[in-house]
């Protein structure tokens, strides 16, 4: 009884955190019967302790049919926390040597993968309480800290501390800041008050960068009017001689 008391209280947990985060739900039977990443979750669970056991095959044939049956992939050796949420799900990868904490949000589209063929380490870790955009792309066997939050279509390639927040390509943390209660959510990963803030600072870098290429491009202009002007005189001269 002590081990189906733990797998219901489990479920339950499941069950609840997209009740709590997902204003759409109406019924936990929903969430049991329509949501793709709570499947994708269940699924994992199974194929992960096959992996462990080394059912290497039988736990990748698993992993192969949750993601033929909800457009999620995830390795069976990826160790996952209690209450994952992974909202509308399509297009989600997570590596084989991926690891995340509790109380999780990924949304569409999100990848934490590897950026080397090398064996061991080489998938990110999220800590408790990461939210990650749809889009986002974290790539490489760095930490996410715990509480921070990644924006939509980010790309991170480099240990985010805990309680930021990142955006833009490449990432790049625009605010910390310690949390109430260590906790909080925000759709999406991208709050609308922390881009007012990184506005002006995003701003500056652009302008910089559009000076830089018009620089380059003026530059590019001067020599193909040099050239053109040799050109006439090389022909005069093929003449004359």
């Amino acid at each position: 009884m002590s081990v189906l008391h733990r797998v219901y209280g489990e479920l339950r947990d499941e069950i609840n955190s997209y009740i709590d985060r997902d204003p759409a739900v109406r019924s936990a039977a929903e969430v049991v019967f329509t949501y793709p990443g709570f499947h994708a979750i269940l699924w994992h669970r199974l194929a992960h302790r096959l992996y462990r056991r080394r059912w290497y095959f039988v736990a990748r044939v698993i992993s192969a049919f949750s993601r033929w049956l909800t457009g999620i992939e995830i390795h069976p050796g990826a160790k996952i926390g209690r209450r994952l949420f992974i909202d509308h799900g399509l297009g989600v990868v997570i590596g084989e040597t991926a690891e995340i904490g509790d109380d999780v949000t990924l949304y569409q589209g999100v990848t934490l993968g590897g950026t080397t063929l090398e064996k061991g380490k080489r998938h990110p870790t999220l800590e408790d309480g990461v939210i990650v955009g749809s889009g986002a792309q974290i790539l490489g066997p760095f930490t996410v800290g715990a509480n921070s939050r990644i924006g939509a279509n980010s790309v991170v390639l480099k240990t985010v501390p805990p309680c930021s927040t990142v955006i833009g390509i490449p990432g790049r943390v625009v605010k910390r800041a310690r949390l109430e209660n260590g906790q909080c959510f925000d759709a999406y990963g991208t709050p609308a008050q922390d881009l007012d803030e990184a506005a002006p600072a995003l701003e500056t870098e652009l302008r910089h960068e559009v000076d830089a290429l018009k620089a380059q491009i003026a530059g590019l202009e001067a020599r193909m009017g040099a050239m053109a002007a040799k050109k006439p005189r090389a022909r005069r001269k093929a003449v004359e001689e």
